[in-house]
């Protein structure tokens, strides 16, 4: 008990990341909890280190995800409110016109749109005034990706997402913003595993990602709403480049 109420007294934040068992959803929920966060995670499984961990049924429908996640965040909260709403969630699937369109951009789809669209509502519901919303693109997706439409199609969707979210009466609490990243390649152990020989210098570092979020929770050199945030990595750096 007394361990419970020091960590309250000591908490300076809450944060909830949707997606937090993902390589880069680990690595947000250990870094808000580093620094002292309470942290929900959401995904289809549990994240031990979270404080609050959320686990969607796969067979759930994109209405009933999003009742679940509403009914059981509001739970977690216990009538407190979050700094910043953090999703992360998604997935890659190659392949083009001619095989498998519809099964690969349904995938795309419930993995990256169906996540954004819950967090939106989730942010309207529970994040402070001020708060932060930050939803997952791709920089390939601001061009055509005729070898991953299906992804190339979601990606697009979460793009136009952000950037209605930032538009008058969109819904979020007063002086909130949403925000997209837009990395080109994450570092995460799947990449390593399945490109051995990329240079790894050009793939942007999950910890990288993790302390940009805090900073932006922190309100500390936050982009305007509605942008998009090219992560563009070169020889171990990354810049921040905002898309046209």
């Amino acid at each position: 008990m007394a361990n419970s109420v020091k960590q309250c007294i000591n908490m300076v934040g809450r944060v909830l990341v949707y997606g937090g068992k993902g390589a880069l959803g680990s690595a947000c929920v250990s870094h808000f909890k580093s620094n002292n966060y309470w942290v929900g995670s959401i995904d289809l499984s549990v994240n031990e280190e979270a404080d609050a961990s959320i686990v969607l049924p796969r067979e759930l429908s994109w209405e009933q995800q999003e009742a679940e996640v509403l009914t059981k965040v509001g739970d977690a909260l216990n009538d407190e409110k979050l700094d910043a709403v953090i999703c992360v969630a998604g997935g890659w699937a190659g392949g083009n016109a001619s095989k498998d369109l519809a099964k690969n951009a349904d995938l795309m789809w419930r993995q990256s749109v169906w996540t954004s669209s819950i967090s939106a509502a989730v942010a309207s519901k529970y994040l402070k005034d001020g708060g932060l919303l930050t939803l997952t693109g791709a920089q390939p997706a601001l061009q055509g990706t005729s070898g991953m439409i299906g992804y190339g199609m979601a990606k697009a969707a979460v793009h136009q997402l952000t950037r209605s979210l930032a538009g008058k009466n969109s819904g979020l609490p007063t002086d909130a913003i949403a925000v997209a990243i837009l990395p080109v390649t994450l570092d995460t152990p799947m990449n390593r595993k399945w490109m051995p020989k990329a240079d790894f210098g050009s793939w942007t570092p999950l910890a990288e990602v993790a302390e940009l979020f805090h900073k932006w929770t922190q309100g500390k050199e936050r982009p305007n709403s509605g942008a998009l945030v090219q992560l563009i990595t070169k020889d171990g750096v990354t810049q921040l480049v905002e898309a046209n």
